[in-house]
């Protein structure tokens, strides 16, 4: 359970590409002071209790959703070769990287289908074109290895209650769980759903998420903001069956919460019991309940996850079964009926004195619309970030989605990254998932300006900073001096000077700084 406990500090990871190194932040647990024995050019350096510069957050979740459905973000269409499909992927990678991104959330499960190898359910037709057609190849350890390249997290993004995008269920391949089992799916719309009342139901996609848990070496699992079906004009969602075995005497809309509800905690616990290390969230509606539905909902006129689509994110803050929140704040300030204005300080009070993380979850997508006149100024999506500064609770943002990377629209992102990445990040610390810091770095060596030593154990990264001429004490506070996180224990100085260097285990615990003195060649 994550409740009742404070909230850890709140950052993330930061990568900055130098040449082949990227480059993130180490953590705010750690601050420097020199002490401890030379050894020639390097000593060891223990640290003290120092003030961190807000400017300059050391642990900080920055990161980017790609989307595979409907080709929104990759691949691009349908049918590409595989070295095309990997060369996009890079792409989008690179210029996440660029922006200093540390993490990505790769959408695996659009619709009952994977775009990985799976035994459970057929090959997505986002691939090839064709559902259950193989690939040729499983995506899926290229996605995660190239992302930890860059130093970024890798989230597999799941959809848990989506059938199928097509009413009609006979184009889909015959192993299809909708096809297999159509006992579990109420049509609705143009689509086709899982009947989250059905214990089945979540029985299945338990088992899919733990297999992909336990077969590839992701970093978290993601749930996005579909539960029940958004409302459609004139249409009903038919579970009264299953309400009627499963009801108990419950309100309809009661009955429907308490589905999710169970659903979340039992993903919760099975992802967390098949590895400890591996983080669980998900991105609501960014509305949870209005003001005029409840006293303490947000002052905002929006539709309520609550009520619409039956998803009360606030349970499962308070209860614990989720390790991050990350709601979809889509609106600009001074949006009349959902102000970010408004709902950013109602989330980071709805996570306070929890240990849930709050990530926001930012329209980069929405940057030039032409039917709002906030969006088609460059500084509404930095201004964003600025207003999150004076909420602690607010531990990084997420940015909707890849393809806006490549396409800059009125260089707002860019912008973000000047304004409020100009340093790297570490990783926010998630007590729960378990960790520890490495032993620091050992046998460290300058050769002119490259700088290079043995792999550390249990260390996935390593973070380098700079020490200013004037040798003040501290170094490792914040991101200041934060120069680089890379992946590989090498790194190229660009100016001769005393550098620290630390390990940093897989969910950034951070190990004592040793110092390096580079020299010009």
């Amino acid at each position: 359970m994550r409740t009742g406990r404070p909230l850890l500090a709140v950052a993330a990871l930061a990568i900055v590409s130098t040449s082949a190194a990227y480059a993130f932040g180490p953590g705010a647990d750690q601050s420097t002071a020199a002490t401890a024995a030379k050894k020639k050019t390097t000593e060891t350096v223990e640290t003290a209790a120092c003030t961190a510069d807000a400017r300059y957050p050391k642990r900080q979740l920055r990161g980017v959703w790609i989307a595979t459905v409907q080709n929104i973000d990759w691949p691009s269409r349908t049918g590409l070769t595989v070295e095309r499909q990997k060369a996009e992927y890079v792409k989008l990678l690179d210029a996440a990287a660029q922006r200093r991104l540390n993490a990505v959330f790769v959408q695996v499960r659009p619709a009952a289908d994977a775009i990985y190898k799976s035994s459970i359910e057929p090959w997505s037709r986002f691939l090839t074109g064709t559902a259950g057609k193989d690939p040729g190849w499983d995506p899926l350890p290229f996605l995660i290895q190239e992302s930890r390249k860059r130093g970024m997290e890798f989230h597999a993004w799941f959809n848990p209650y989506r059938a199928s995008y097509d009413a009609d269920v006979s184009k889909l391949p015959s192993n299809h769980p909708a096809r297999r089992h159509p006992d579990w799916t109420v049509k609705y719309g143009d689509r086709v759903y899982f009947n989250p009342g059905l214990p089945q139901v979540r029985d299945h996609v338990i088992k899919v998420v733990t297999d992909v848990v336990k077969r590839y070496d992701i970093d978290g699992v993601h749930f996005d903001d579909y539960f029940y079906p958004y409302p459609a004009q004139g249409a009903t969602f038919d579970d009264a069956a299953a309400f009627t075995k499963y009801g108990k005497g419950k309100k309809l809309a009661d009955w429907r919460r308490q589905n999710v509800n169970k659903l979340i905690a039992e993903v919760d616990k099975a992802v967390h019991a098949t590895k400890g290390h591996v983080k669980f969230g998900v991105s609501p509606f960014g509305i949870w309940r209005n003001k005029s539905n409840d006293p303490s909902g947000s002052d905002t006129g929006g539709m309520s996850a609550y009520d619409a689509i039956y998803a009360d994110a606030r349970a499962w803050i308070k209860a614990g079964t989720v390790d991050y929140v990350m709601p979809q704040l889509y609106w600009s300030r001074g949006h009349k009926t959902a102000s970010y204005q408004a709902l950013a300080p109602w989330w980071a009070e709805a996570v306070k004195g929890t240990d849930v993380h709050l990530y926001i979850g930012q329209a980069l997508y929405r940057v030039g619309a032409k039917d709002e006149p906030a969006w088609t100024k460059p500084g509404e999506l930095p201004a964003h970030l600025t207003l999150n500064r004076k909420h602690k609770q607010i531990d990084g943002d997420v940015y909707f989605s890849g393809k806006q990377l490549l396409t800059n629209p009125l260089g707002a992102i860019d912008r973000v990254a000047k304004a409020h990445y100009g340093r790297p990040a570490l990783l926010p610390l998630m007590k729960e998932r378990g960790g520890q810091a490495p032993a620091a770095p050992s046998g460290v060596k300058a050769a002119g300006m490259a700088v290079s030593w043995p792999a550390t154990a249990g260390a996935r990264s390593y973070a380098v900073y700079q020490v200013p001429k004037s040798g003040k004490d501290c170094h490792t506070t914040d991101a200041r001096n934060l120069v680089a996180v890379v992946s590989d224990p090498a790194f190229s100085a660009t100016s001769p000077g005393t550098y620290l260097v630390t390990a940093l285990d897989r969910l950034h615990h951070e190990s004592k700084a040793v110092k390096i003195k580079v020299k010009a060649s």
